[in-house]
């Protein structure tokens, strides 16, 4: 006779045979995320140092975009082999490219090098912080998703009209908008990855790093407005 309800022991097998592939896929999402920050600050460099032009306006915006959502979808089609290693590593050096036009407006000030390491650090604050709430807390993030989604499709809508508006004030209340929806974001990817909801590495780095980007850009725009210094 086998008795009815399961042991303690077999209940705790049961859930670190649940529990170890999830940290797997957090500890490799980690690295791989670590990683994919060296061609995104080559690509930044490379287009800094070499002056590349960048479009602007309406069509670089779209280009952009395309460009962009090309790379994501190929990164989803590829994310089960290590050609998505690959192409994520390529969509970041392409997302390093696109900073040219923010880190040289940036550096424009004398105290633009300054400026830039204070987004990053502030970054990288945001993350650890949001990242450890997500591991520690029993709260459950998971319902904030579509929200948050409303929430950046208002942003991308407020971008392209700000596009023809040229409004600072607008583009500071994105820009503060982006930083809190994409903060809010980094609990909700990582809690994804601790509960069961995102498998694959992959897919989870492409999810935290765009997180981390639009966190820096967002951050070092309203640095350059709050704190840039011409002198």
């Amino acid at each position: 006779m086998f008795p009815n309800n399961p042991s303690p022991s077999t209940i705790d097998l049961n859930k670190r045979s649940r529990v170890a592939p999830r940290n797997n896929v957090l500890r490799n999402t980690y690295w791989l995320l670590a990683l994919s920050m060296i061609p995104t600050v080559f690509g930044a460099y490379l287009g800094v140092s070499l002056a590349l032009p960048m479009l602007s306006g309406g069509w670089g915006f779209l280009i952009f975009m395309v460009v962009a959502f090309g790379f994501m979808f190929a990164i989803e089609k590829t994310k089960h082999s290590a050609v998505g290693v690959a192409v994520l590593l390529g969509f970041t050096f392409f997302m390093g490219l696109m900073l040219t036009p923010l880190l040289r407006h940036t550096l424009g000030y004398s105290n633009g090098g300054t400026l830039i390491m204070t987004a990053f650090g502030g970054t990288a604050c945001v993350f650890a912080v949001m990242a450890s709430i997500a591991t520690t807390t029993k709260r459950d993030f998971s319902g904030m998703g579509s929200w948050l989604m409303a929430g950046v499709i208002v942003i991308l809508l407020a971008a392209v009209a700000n596009i023809f508006l040229q409004m600072s004030a607008l583009s500071i209340v994105i820009s503060m908008a982006a930083i809190g929806i994409f903060s809010a974001f980094i609990l909700y990817d990582v809690q994804r990855i601790i509960n069961g909801g995102e498998t694959n590495y992959i897919s989870a780095t492409l999810a935290i790093y765009l997180d981390v980007y639009n966190i820096f850009t967002s951050l070092l725009h309203l640095l350059g407005i709050a704190g840039g210094d011409r002198d």
